[in-house]
């Protein structure tokens, strides 16, 4: 419950910064009174860059993702990428190809790849694949779901994007077999 709070006020606390940029932009999903906005990245006062995600959604052209498994507690062993920051799936995507881009690629990065992504711990190898992005970018699949990290997601084991409905619809975590993780 703490970390549903949590994630509530981090998430208004953004929406009020992303609101006085300007930013409006849902990602072409259709915006419900849950859909909030957060910021593109969390900044510190000195405008210093504090979002893990922010390399993995600028990845360059060399860097090769690698998905591998976690244990999460009670939502149990789950996908995550290489540095070990948890990966969701986005319900709204109804085949490999990503409709989550603009606002909603911002707070939801796309784990972005370089040739064919590596795989650790039970994450299946045969399950992982690639799609291309609106913007030629390409994007890892696993079990026919585009991944993506959580912007308020501020460390390896965080799972505050959990079940969360934005942009449209609900994220989720992934299982080592591609399934989504319906628990709270």
């Amino acid at each position: 419950m703490r970390r549903m709070r949590l994630a509530m006020l981090w998430t208004a606390a953004l929406v009020s910064v992303a609101a006085a940029s300007g930013c409006s932009d849902n990602g072409g999903g259709s915006s419900s009174s849950s859909s909030s906005t957060p910021s593109s990245t969390a900044t510190t006062s000195a405008n210093q860059n504090t979002n893990p995600y922010a390399s993995a959604s600028g990845a360059s052209s060399g860097a090769q993702a690698k998905v591998k498994t976690a244990s999460a507690g009670d939502l149990g062993t789950i996908l995550v990428d290489g540095k070990g920051r948890t990966l969701y799936l986005f319900e709204a995507d109804k085949s490999t190809t990503s409709t989550c881009k603009g606002a909603c690629a911002t707070a939801w990065p796309p784990l972005l790849t370089s040739g064919k992504p590596e795989t650790g711990g039970s994450a299946k190898s045969k399950l992982v694949g690639t799609s291309k992005r609106p913007d030629g970018k390409t994007q890892v699949t696993y079990h026919g779901h585009p991944v993506y990290g959580y912007a308020g997601d501020s460390k390896p084991g965080d799972t505050n994007g959990q079940g969360l409905d934005q942009f449209g619809a609900k994220w989720y975590v992934l299982d080592a077999a591609g399934n989504k993780v319906d628990k709270s």
